[in-house]
């Protein structure tokens, strides 16, 4: 069986380096993902299935590689936060369930994933993906979080009528409520990580409509495509720049 070196795994660390990043990639998943569905006309549907095709390959290779690859695994996320894009908006609009409806199916699902992932492996935190297996639930839950954040994005945005602007300040100010709770020691970090690492989604749905809708839709309309090119750059630039070291695994 391929598995990660001793008291490593094949997932960063933890750290502000990783929370800028993972702002970065969902953002840039967001706009990407419109930019196939919208702009070029595929559809969401079409969409989703290039970009699960796409998942499926990335995800396989990070789940096979013997040890922590930073570009892959930020490949990989990007990969999650597309199809978490097209994936949402086709069940929001084409199949009416709405921004409602496609939240609590969606966090029915994320709830069910992290409840079998620690039933199963009995631990759900970072240090604990050290085997395919665990790896498999965690990939699994992270496509679940960022379907659910686009959707929760868009109703908080769109169906609360709180704008981009307002959306991004709500989704912030969340998190910045969830990094508080590290100063809590009753609080168990897997709880905060998964709660800061759903929330960054939302917050990426809003940041990127706001980049790229028109002036009279309240963005500020750099257009998706451009949009898109800034945050690749920015997230590679991103990668390079931060460390990027493998969480120690859990004993």
């Amino acid at each position: 069986m391929i598995r990660p070196t001793p008291h490593t795994t094949k997932v960063p660390e933890v750290t502000l380096g990783f929370w800028i990043l993972k702002i970065l990639a969902t953002t840039l998943g967001e706009t990407g993902g419109d930019a196939f569905s919208m702009s070029l006309g595929w559809g969401y549907l079409a969409s989703t299935a290039m970009f699960a095709l796409i998942l499926g390959t990335v995800a396989a290779f990070q789940i096979r590689a013997t040890r922590f690859h930073p570009l892959l695994y930020w490949g990989t996320i990007v990969a999650t936060t597309t199809v978490g894009t097209t994936l949402a908006d086709f069940a929001d609009r084409s199949l009416g369930i709405g921004y409602a409806g496609g939240s609590l199916l969606l966090l029915g699902l994320l709830t069910l994933s992290l409840f079998l992932w620690h039933r199963t492996k009995g631990s759900v935190a970072v240090g604990s993906v050290s085997d395919p297996g665990t790896e498999s639930f965690y990939w699994v839950t992270i496509l679940f979080s960022q379907t659910l954040g686009t959707a929760l994005g868009d109703w908080t945005a769109d169906s609360a009528g709180l704008g981009y602007l307002g959306g991004t300040l709500i989704f912030a100010s969340l998190l910045g409520l969830t990094a508080l709770g590290l100063l809590i020691p009753a609080i168990p970090g897997p709880m905060l990580f998964w709660a800061a690492f759903i929330l960054t989604r939302p917050l990426g749905a809003v940041i990127g409509d706001l980049l790229d809708k028109p002036h009279d839709e309240g963005g500020l309309a750099l257009g998706r495509f451009a949009a898109s090119g800034v945050l690749l750059l920015a997230l590679a630039v991103g990668v390079r720049v931060f460390p990027q070291r493998p969480a120690r695994a859990a004993h």
